[in-house]
């Protein structure tokens, strides 16, 4: 992959900080201004480590969202200097939501507390930011270790990457990384109801609706440790979140959704209808409830396919009206 973001330099500030990034055209970051905001459940072997990269590297304003462990993670946590919050649902897109009502700072780094990925990343995802960009992927197939992923789970994010593009007509390169950086007010400004591992596919497709200014990072990416044990299902989950796409696509892309479903209508019915004069030219057999069953599913078919056209019309108009007023509240704030 190309790399279309360059790792900023830092530059002392005079108290003493460190800039992240600033360029003639940027905003100034610090790490003063970034949550890492760290999602857990039961990941006791790995959280403390993921929390000393982060200080390492400067962010110690570090949030830990913990399901229902019962491994000693959130102690762990709270040991290495972490705020730890208790999330009073359960899944990570609920953890996330709820999480950033204890934000306090413009800018948020998301990551997986099973040390996967590396706190030396974070300046690299922290620097499209400043440059204007409000929403930031990690893409972890950049530089992967070679037993970091399962074959099948290897494909299975290809599989899901692909019909992606394909379906809300965007290439994030790898929109199930955990590794995310994004700007407060833009997830504001997202309609998230995902609870569960769908929610890295929500924000992927809410991105694209919303019109977020969205770039991609390479990243590194590491096996996860042994006595470490992952909460994914690769046939469940995958399953899920293919399904999730498709129901996404119904706001985000409603000539794919009912075009699809209309399609689908019209070939049944087609199908049905050769059968059934199949077996009237051949046999003198007549079906009628067949025939009745046939014209139905080609009617809705086409009733579908019109429906698509028709929302699809309608959705690239509200997003033109959206963008308008989005622009015009851009401009009276820096007025």
């Amino acid at each position: 992959m190309e790399d279309d973001v360059v790792r900023a330099g830092s530059d002392p500030r005079p108290d003493g900080g460190e800039v992240i990034a600033t360029t003639d055209d940027s905003r100034e970051i610090t790490p003063d201004d970034v949550c890492v905001l760290i999602p857990t459940l039961d990941e006791a072997a790995t959280i403390g480590d993921v929390i000393d990269g982060f200080y390492d590297e400067g962010y110690t304003n570090v949030v830990v969202v913990d399901g229902d462990s019962s491994d000693g993670t959130r102690e762990i946590a709270r040991d290495h200097g972490a705020e730890v919050v208790v999330q009073s649902g359960s899944g990570k897109g609920q953890a996330v939501r709820e999480a950033l009502e204890y934000v306090t700072v413009p800018y948020v780094l998301m990551l997986d507390g099973d040390g996967t990925y590396d706190p030396a990343d974070a300046d690299r995802m922290i620097e499209p930011l400043s440059r204007g960009y409000e929403h930031v992927i990690g893409n972890r197939f950049a530089d992967m270790d070679d037993d970091a992923m399962r074959a099948l789970n290897g494909f299975g994010n290809r599989v899901i990457n692909r019909a992606f593009g394909f379906v809300h007509g965007a290439n994030y390169e790898d929109i199930l990384s955990g590794y995310r950086a994004f700007t407060v007010d833009s997830f504001k400004r997202l309609s998230l109801d995902s609870d569960g591992f769908t929610i890295e596919t929500e924000l992927a497709v809410e991105c694209v609706k919303h019109g977020i200014e969205t770039t991609v990072v390479p990243v590194s990416y590491s096996a996860r440790p042994d006595e470490s044990e992952t909460n994914l299902h690769p046939i469940k989950d995958g399953g899920t979140i293919l399904l999730a796409l498709y129901s996404l696509a119904k706001t985000n892309n409603p000539l794919f959704y009912f075009g699809s479903l209309g399609i689908t209508g019209i070939v049944s019915g087609g199908f049905i209808a050769m059968y059934v004069l199949w077996e009237w030219v051949q046999f003198n057999q007549s079906h009628e409830v067949m025939a009745l069953v046939s014209a139905a599913a080609i009617i809705l078919g086409v009733q579908l396919l019109m429906f698509g056209v028709l929302s699809d019309m309608l959705v690239t108009l509200h997003r033109e009206q959206r963008r308008r007023l989005e622009r015009i509240a851009r401009d009276e704030r820096e007025k």
